[in-house]
């Protein structure tokens, strides 16, 4: 990671001065901080309210982090949705419950009304008995006076009085039975009646605690469901957090593969990217020329006029190359001052005369400017490795006659000394500045 020199030096981080930018991504004036400078990169961070610069490495572990965060996201997503689900299961089910609790409670008021219809049907027939017991007793009393007044009056008969009176004594107590049979009906009937009534208070009572109860039902399973939702809302914000996780590591997996300043492949995805061209070379049998391109006086450009020229130098050289070739030909930041060219389907001469074309644009800047580029032509069993150091010979024999100086060591002994972060990381200015040939 880098930083501003000042800004490192009061964080308290230590450091190690970054190569020049015309030979990487960075300017002067940045400090390359030690992974061991973590508690002052981080306040760096918190002071500047953005993250710093990172390597190529970095980029892509940063990628892989936010594909695996996507990934437990969707997880949580699928997660909160099952217990969504499940809310839901359980929301139906204590509707179902609140259903058939309202239809006992309805039942129960149901034979509650018949029970007290019951019972005033009782009273009812209570009331009757007690009347028809009543006219009894009336009926009785009046049979009695009579008798009395039978016994005390003259009678035409001895005999037939005795027998008068003895029938209406008799059917005086035959009322009398029957008034007391009567009201013991009646009675009866009234407790009957009480009865019913108290079991209709409780099956009213209980259709009360059943709706209660139903209500109490509902209100869980509203709650339920609100909670569903809110589930179902955190999953969707899950995967929306997951898409956007995936979006920025694959805008940092296209970033960490181009070169900042050129817009070009960086070494690492470009020698990928040249693996698949030779092998897809290979199987159909198209041809495949690889140029080794070198920027013409730029330690000239850096030293007279600038690194900012420089830089411009080497934007202008990647533009005239693409100008020139097609979209889909590769184009590889190789180093500092080099890239590297690869077109299928080609031959050298046309491969040649694209590169000439490039030039003559970068003639007709107001700053002119020009490069020099070895070709080669992918033979049977070629590798990269191969096919990049004739290419490189071939720019050597080309600076050779171009009355340029020659390398004071050659490229290929170079790159075995590099290391594989290099390789994947921003073009190796600082690895080759110490031991570059003057172009």
């Amino acid at each position: 990671m880098c930083f501003p020199i000042q800004e490192l030096a009061r964080s308290g981080a230590q450091s190690l001065r970054c190569p020049r930018r015309s030979q990487g991504v960075l300017g002067q004036g940045f400090l390359l901080a030690r992974p061991s400078d973590g508690a002052a990169i981080s306040r760096l961070i918190a002071q500047h309210g953005a993250q710093p610069a990172v390597a190529t490495g970095d980029a892509l572990s940063l990628a892989d982090a936010r594909d695996a965060a996507g990934t437990r996201r969707d997880r949580a997503g699928a997660e909160r949705d099952q217990a969504g689900d499940k809310r839901d299961d359980v929301s139906d089910q204590r509707d179902d419950v609140g259903a058939q609790r309202d239809r006992l409670a309805d039942r129960r008021d149901e034979a509650g009304d018949w029970r007290d219809q019951a019972a005033d049907q009782r009273d009812d027939l209570a009331d009757k008995r007690d009347r028809a017991g009543t006219r009894r007793d009336e009926a009785a009393t009046r049979r009695d006076h009579q008798a009395e007044r039978s016994e005390t009056g003259p009678l035409p008969g001895v005999a037939a009085d005795i027998v008068r009176l003895t029938a209406a004594r008799r059917a005086a107590a035959s009322d009398r039975e029957r008034a007391l049979h009567d009201r013991e009906v009646g009675a009866s009937e009234r407790t009957l009646a009480r009865r019913d009534r108290t079991t209709s208070m409780t099956d009213r009572e209980a259709g009360a605690r059943e709706r209660v109860q139903a209500e109490l039902d509902r209100t869980t399973a509203f709650s339920d469901r609100e909670q569903g939702a809110g589930e179902r809302a955190r999953a969707e914000d899950d995967r929306s957090t997951a898409q956007a996780d995936r979006g920025a590591s694959a805008r940092e997996r296209d970033h960490s593969s181009v070169d900042i300043l050129t817009g070009a492949h960086v070494r690492g995805a470009g020698l990928a990217e040249l693996g698949r061209e030779i092998t897809r070379a290979a199987r159909t049998g198209q041809s495949l020329i690889v140029a080794y391109v070198d920027v013409d006086n730029l330690k000239f450009v850096n030293d007279s006029a600038g690194h900012a020229a420089g830089d411009d130098l080497l934007r202008s050289v990647a533009h005239a190359l693409k100008a020139r070739l097609r979209s889909y030909d590769l184009i590889v930041r190789y180093g500092g001052d080099e890239f590297l060219c690869a077109v299928s389907d080609l031959s050298l001469l046309d491969a040649a005369a694209r590169l000439s074309e490039a030039n003559v644009v970068l003639s007709a800047l107001p700053s002119p400017a020009s490069f020099t580029a070895g070709l080669a032509e992918m033979e049977r069993g070629d590798t990269s490795e191969g096919l990049i150091a004739r290419a490189d010979a071939a720019l050597y024999v080309k600076r050779q006659q171009r009355g340029l100086s020659p390398p004071a060591v050659r490229r290929h002994q170079l790159r075995q000394g590099r290391t594989a972060s290099e390789q994947e990381g921003t073009p190796q200015g600082a690895v080759r500045s110490s031991a570059r040939r003057t172009r």
